[in-house]
């Protein structure tokens, strides 16, 4: 790597090219250890992860997930990991965030799902695996970053602040549990965050979301007398009519962040009724309502609510009830992220050689607990231009390897202009 680097930078590159192929097998060793979520036992990946880092040298704090907590998100085990690195004590305390729960990798892989096997395509050599991308890569990219910057210190690198390596296991069910729990039991407090992202782009903002299950209920009876009964389809068809209606009025209420297009509605569920020859009771669907970043704070369930409350008035006899499945608030971008930013700007766009953009997101994650506390929080870590580039949540995900040597120098950097 040809970079205009003073001495002492150019030693943290140097650490993480050294101990590039040991960097990869840390990754491959964290493919391998099945970690789906659902069903959500993810304890055995934390302990795998954990021996790892401390064979590494690193002092590991494990935190694991009482089990109310668990039932509550549908998870069956999951523990929590901690390391901590002080450096000096009046620089800011920054906490580098992943998960190692993934989505069940499904049928068509042409390749062993939790093989992290090594394949060489014209773009340059990269491992397949489930969780490979998102985001098992980023527990290795910030353990190495933060490697990097201990062989640093120790070779007289003056940096003054801390390091924490935050591994959570349930991003795919809301990072209730994870984030949302260290910071609830005050177990970290850190100045800034940086959370599971993409190389090439930092994400400063990200869109929330809200799912509901609504329950249209009516009353069976034979279908040879209609009359007799109250037809829980014919209610929902009013509920789904007013739904749509709104979801062509959320396609005009667009967003400012570059990277986020407009508030979205999805049906994405339905089922009901009892037999053909039966005038159906009930109709269950579930709805996915996607927020902008601007509708932080605004009532979006309550909307909804009403939309469907005001449907059912149409349809004498129908009952409907309305749960909530999931409340993720937008990631807005605090200002007092700026100093972070434009680091991780200048570093990633130094190191992978291309303009690297400041970006929002039309998903969201876990990293949003961060900024709920008044945290300054982004996402970058070592993921591909694209989710359908690395092909996560879908058949042979994949990560390149040089993606994830980089995007570790990019972090290593980073962290030392921060701490500097």
């Amino acid at each position: 790597m040809t970079l205009t680097l003073d001495p002492t930078c150019a030693s943290l590159i140097d650490f993480i090219d050294r101990h590039h192929p040991e960097q990869i097998a840390f990754l491959k060793a964290l493919v391998q250890v099945p970690s789906d979520n659902p069903p959500g036992d993810c304890q055995p990946h934390g302990e795998a992860a954990r021996a790892r880092l401390e064979a590494l040298g690193l002092t590991v704090e494990t935190h694991p997930v009482p089990a109310d907590a668990l039932t509550a998100v549908g998870m069956q085990s999951a523990v929590n990991l901690i390391v901590r690195h002080t450096f000096g004590q009046d620089g800011p305390k920054i906490a580098l965030n992943a998960h190692g729960d993934v989505v069940p990798p499904g049928q068509g892989w042409t390749h062993d799902p939790y093989g992290g096997d090594i394949v060489t395509p014209p773009e340059g050599a990269a491992m397949v695996g489930r969780g490979v991308a998102v985001s098992k890569s980023d527990f290795a990219t910030y353990t190495w970053a933060l490697l990097a910057l201990i062989d640093a210190e120790s070779r007289g690198m003056p940096l003054n602040g801390a390091v924490e390596l935050h591994f959570t296991y349930d991003e795919e069910t809301g990072g209730e549990v994870g984030p949302k729990w260290l910071l609830d039991q005050g177990l970290t407090q850190p100045d800034y965050a940086i959370a599971a992202g993409f190389a090439y782009g930092i994400t400063s903002a990200h869109n929330g979301c809200l799912h509901l299950e609504v329950e249209v209920i009516g009353k069976q009876a034979h279908a040879a007398m209609p009359h007799t009964g109250i037809d829980a389809l014919e209610g929902a068809t009013h509920v789904l009519q007013a739904l749509y209606a709104y979801r062509r009025q959320l396609a005009g209420q667009r967003s400012r962040v570059p990277g986020i297009d407009c508030a979205t509605l999805n049906v994405g569920l339905i089922h009901g009724g009892i037999n053909t020859n039966v005038v159906p009771d009930r109709v269950t669907m579930r709805i996915d309502r996607r927020m902008i970043p601007e509708e932080a704070g605004f009532d979006a369930e309550g909307e909804l609510r009403r939309i469907i409350q005001d449907a059912v008035e149409a349809a004498p006899g129908i009952e409907v009830t309305i749960t909530r499945v999931l409340l993720a608030e937008p990631l807005l971008e605090l200002p007092a992220a700026a100093p972070l930013i434009a680091a991780l700007k200048a570093r990633a766009t130094q190191i992978m050689n291309v303009d690297v953009p400041v970006h929002g997101a039309p998903l969201y994650t876990d990293a949003r607990h961060y900024a709920a506390k008044g945290v300054p929080t982004v996402l970058y870590g070592a993921g591909p231009r694209t989710l359908m580039e690395a092909r996560g949540h879908n058949t042979d995900e994949n990560l390149r390897l040089e993606d994830l040597r980089k995007a570790t120098c990019v972090v290593a950097l980073t962290l030392a202009d921060l701490m500097g």
